[in-house]
């Protein structure tokens, strides 16, 4: 059974032994121009194709778009806030960046509990991020999830 939450901003913390196989947790945020400019300085990627609109025009992509890795930050958002939430440490993440996100798209970042390692407090996430039905990046997670055991 799915559990979706009814609104896309809980926080805090399911310990692994809450934690159930089709869990889902979300988030959902507009990507501005200051976001990307933001990202551009916090990663040191200038790359034009997000930043400068006359060299973009001449890309592939007809504009300009958001850097991947901050659409995937979404997903790091997700797993840090909601599921598992405070105290998850990230063990691996593997993407594939499926469409261009640009300046004013609404991304959705959506993860989904695909399998649980309890003797381990490992927990593997299928994630994903979506514009309107179109998804723009999917992956899946590696994480160690909090415990009551180590309060």
């Amino acid at each position: 059974m799915l559990d979706t939450p009814r609104h896309n901003h809980l926080t805090g913390t399911i310990c692994i032994e809450d934690l159930e196989i089709g869990m889902a947790r979300s988030i959902s945020k507009t990507i501005t121009d200051a976001d990307i400019e933001a990202f551009a300085q916090l990663s040191c990627d200038h790359n034009p194709v997000h930043l400068d609109e006359d060299y973009a025009q001449d890309t592939i992509f007809g504009g300009r778009i958001a850097h991947g890795m901050l659409t995937a930050a979404l997903i790091s958002a997700v797993i840090g806030e909601q599921l598992p939430g405070h105290g998850s440490v990230y063990l691996g993440q593997n993407l594939k960046f499926l469409a261009p996100v640009r300046p004013g798209d609404r991304v959705q970042a959506v993860v989904h509990v695909a399998d649980i390692e309890y003797s381990r407090r490992r927990v593997t996430l299928d994630c994903q991020c979506l514009v309107g039905d179109i998804c723009v990046l999917k992956g899946e997670a590696l994480v160690l999830a909090p415990s009551r055991k180590f309060d």
